[in-house]
């Protein structure tokens, strides 16, 4: 309705990044649904802070966003290593007893529980670690191998990967809680390599961690399709049908019938 306030959609973005890919987003998701980016330390505007590299730095940073329960239902959605950030949020709100994002959505990232790329090895040669970082998605397309070449770009990178694999770690830890009940959607490149992190063959994988329903969705980009517009305006579609469940029925699953998009 006109009244009420938007529906949150905090935004996290993949390994290397700031929030630059979330500002055309606000055009894209529709009426109801406010995008919401959320800068981690260490760059762009935070340049000047330490990049957190452990969940518990994390979770110091962005956990308070999250534990006073919203007035009105929030999703979360991750690119990437924003992916495995949501997914960690959402479970430490969880086993805390506090609510929860009413969507948990991920895309361009692999599964917890899947091998990490070769570049998780701290300390790779460099060359290494940019023909890793292309294959997730995280250079974008025509930028020769070298083109990355500010030591300090190339350090948010590294640290961005010390991140995904401290978080990879505490995802495969027991929880002391009940399974995770989140709705879950997963966003996979259709253009995307059949093994590759974005492509819906790998994303299938995401459905082992949430007891919740799921739906897996494919947009016509590859790896990067966070920059496009096909993205927000699934993401904006499924926010709206969630929030009028959850008007009704709290926490109920994506229908069946609903096509979120493909």
């Amino acid at each position: 309705m006109p009244h009420e306030q938007p529906m949150r959609l905090y935004c996290f973005a993949h390994a290397g990044a700031g929030v630059s890919a979330f500002h055309g987003w606000a055009a894209s998701v529709g009426s109801g649904v406010l995008p919401v980016p959320v800068l981690l330390p260490g760059r762009d505007r935070r340049r000047g802070e330490p990049r957190a590299t452990t969940r518990e730095a994390l979770l110091g940073d962005v956990l308070h966003l999250f534990t006073d329960a919203p007035a009105v239902p929030y999703a979360l959605y991750g690119q990437g290593l924003g992916a495995l950030v949501c997914y960690t949020v959402a479970r430490t709100l969880h086993e805390m007893g506090l609510p929860g994002p009413a969507l948990l959505a991920v895309g361009a990232c692999t599964p917890p529980h899947m091998p990490p790329e070769s570049a998780y090895v701290l300390g790779v040669p460099e060359a290494e670690l940019l023909r890793t970082l292309d294959q997730m998605g995280v250079v974008p397309a025509g930028t020769e191998l070298g083109g990355i070449r500010e030591p300090a770009r190339k350090q948010v990178l590294r640290d961005d990967l010390a991140l995904d694999r401290a978080l990879r770690a505490a995802a495969r830890t027991p929880s002391p809680a009940d399974p995770l009940t989140t709705p879950l959607l997963i966003v996979a490149g259709a253009a995307g390599r059949n093994d590759g992190p974005a492509s819906p063959l790998v994303a299938e994988g995401w459905r082992a961690w949430t007891e919740g329903p799921t739906r897996l969705r494919t947009v016509s980009a590859g790896h990067l399709f966070v920059r496009g517009s096909e993205l927000p305006r699934l993401l904006g579609q499924a926010c709206r049908v969630v929030r009028r469940l959850n008007s009704t029925r709290p926490r109920l699953p994506l229908p069946g019938p609903v096509e979120l998009g493909r």
